[in-house]
């Protein structure tokens, strides 16, 4: 009789529904399948656009210590991808809450001149112009922003989409 044991280690992936077909072929080229005996489920929903993955992996796949540092390696990719991601907003948020608080400052100064004692009105009438630029202006300078980062951005997340299936590639060619 022969004896087709199998011992398999496990990993759950918590991620963003978009994400989870491009995490699931991406885990396969490193050894990993759809753990089939979870609630006949394996792409869970959990609210807030979240899913979980569930995987498994048989414990003595040959090549598992360069699979798994090819793992590791993908997914340090995937978190460079996502702080490319968030750099896209970033600098263009700070850029337009910064021109907004000038123009908060400046409209405070006309305030200031009109409730004065003695009213200056051509003051206040002066300070308001540039606090109401200062609160307009930051939408324009956030969108221009975001559009010259995000282009930016866009050829360093490709160059690393690149990069992610060049390991696919080399993790798949030791499976088989």
């Amino acid at each position: 009789m022969e004896n087709n044991f199998i011992a398999y280690e496990y990993k759950e992936i918590v991620t963003d529904s978009d994400k989870a077909s491009f995490l699931l072929d991406g885990y396969e080229n490193f050894g990993w399948e759809l753990d089939q005996n979870v609630n006949h489920e394996n792409v869970l929903a959990t609210g807030h656009g979240k899913v979980v993955i569930r995987l498994k992996r048989n414990r003595k796949i040959v090549n598992k210590m360069e699979l798994t540092r090819l793992q590791r390696n993908f997914e340090a990719h995937l978190k460079e991808i996502e702080e490319l991601e968030r750099s896209k907003t970033s600098g263009a948020v700070v850029t337009a809450l910064t021109i907004g608080m000038i123009g908060t400052v400046f409209m405070a100064g006309s305030v200031f001149a009109i409730v004065a004692p003695q009213p200056i009105i051509w003051l206040s009438t002066l300070l308001a112009i540039p606090a109401f630029i200062g609160w307009i202006l930051p939408y324009f300078v956030y969108r221009k922003k975001v559009a010259k980062q995000t282009e930016k951005m866009n050829l360093l997340i490709e160059q690393k989409y690149d990069e992610i299936y060049e390991i696919f590639e080399k993790g798949n060619k030791l499976l088989y």
